[in-house]
């Protein structure tokens, strides 16, 4: 086997333009690592904060990022080889999974590529019933979903506040999902529904028949109705859009209720959830193997859809980049590798 492999890589931070396709070396598995031949990638929002030098954030949480660069977490492919120490994983099996998140930050994932090394914990053998492209597709925004309203599945300290983020019973409640047609969003209604509860979807009105195919019980077109105005007594919300306009929402919650906002950096209504009784909570989703191993049944049988918003072969990343900077994306973006 050759050394070198494909892979998108950047040399320098900026737009989409950025990213080239080009020869880079193939990496070995160390001990505790598995060796994936990447069959399709998918995108996440991680992938462009980090392409650009992650400018949103506060320059004391920016790390110190090495050239070249291979973005890229959630990868789908099939076992090439093991490293020493690595039980419950053959060559040629089927896997898929998030790869080093958020240790990866300063693009040790490197999932853009032919090849990528993947710690075995991380590690989840692929949902039959679903081909590569949607299990790339699930990764992050599931396990994102299912980490902020089923299971955290981790002990670690939380970055983002001062306590540790939990999950609130879903059953018989009414939970209304902003941004619910993206990638966590989209997970977030099927998940909401699957757990018992009453879903309000809000997102632009082509999204209408989509949502009300994956369970929503009502839908609310941005466009056209502000949802702060329009709903009240919401038990949880569940805000994939997040940040700054965040805090609207808190108008919409019962005393009691929740308000998780996926991205919750530059919110700015923590005086006025206290006054309203209202939690806000947020984590940092972190790879679980085996949280994709526990969920790989709902996929496998329909339970749980990945919706694919579109697909580019790996050497146009950045025709896919530039879909993603336009916004309004249905479900989700995957590269895949010939």
């Amino acid at each position: 086997m050759s050394n070198m492999m494909k892979a998108i890589r950047q040399h320098a931070f900026g737009g989409p333009e950025a990213l080239r396709y080009e020869d880079a070396p193939r990496p070995e598995p160390q001990p505790g690592e598995v060796l994936v031949r990447v069959l399709a990638i998918g995108l996440n929002p991680p992938d462009w904060y980090l392409r650009e030098g992650y400018k949103s954030l506060p320059p004391e949480w920016q790390p110190a990022i090495s050239f070249p660069l291979i973005l890229g977490t959630d990868v789908s492919g099939v076992v090439e080889a093991v490293g020493r120490d690595v039980i419950g994983f053959s060559a040629g099996e089927e896997v898929y999974a998030m790869v080093r998140f958020p240790e990866g930050l300063a693009g040790e994932s490197r999932a853009y590529g032919e090849y990528v090394a993947v710690p075995a914990s991380h590690l989840a053998h692929k949902p039959a019933g679903i081909d590569h492209a949607h299990a790339a597709g699930a990764p992050m925004s599931l396990l994102t979903a299912w980490q902020f309203l089923v299971d955290l599945g981790h002990g670690e300290p939380n970055p983002l506040q001062p306590d540790q983020h939990q999950p609130v019973p879903l059953e018989g409640r009414t939970v209304l999902v902003n941004g619910a047609a993206g990638g966590v969003g989209h997970f977030a209604v099927q998940l909401a529904k699957l757990k018992g509860a009453r879903v309000i979807a809000v997102a632009s009105g082509k999204n209408e028949p989509f949502l009300r195919a994956l369970g929503a019980d009502r839908f609310i077109n941005y466009q056209t109705t502000t949802p702060e105005d329009d709903v009240r007594d919401i038990d949880l919300v569940v805000d994939a859009v997040g940040g700054l306009s965040s805090a609207r929402f808190l108008r919409t919650l019962k005393r009691g209720g929740a308000l998780f906002p996926i991205f919750p950096l530059g919110f700015g209504g923590a005086e006025e959830a206290v006054e309203r009784g209202v939690t806000v909570s947020a984590t940092q989703v972190r790879s679980n193997g085996a949280q994709l191993n526990e969920l790989g049944p709902l996929l496998d049988d329909g339970r749980i859809r990945v919706a694919l918003d579109s697909r580019f072969p790996l050497a146009e990343a950045r025709q896919a980049h530039e879909r993603a900077a336009k916004g309004h994306i249905q479900g989700k973006i995957v590269l895949t590798v010939p």
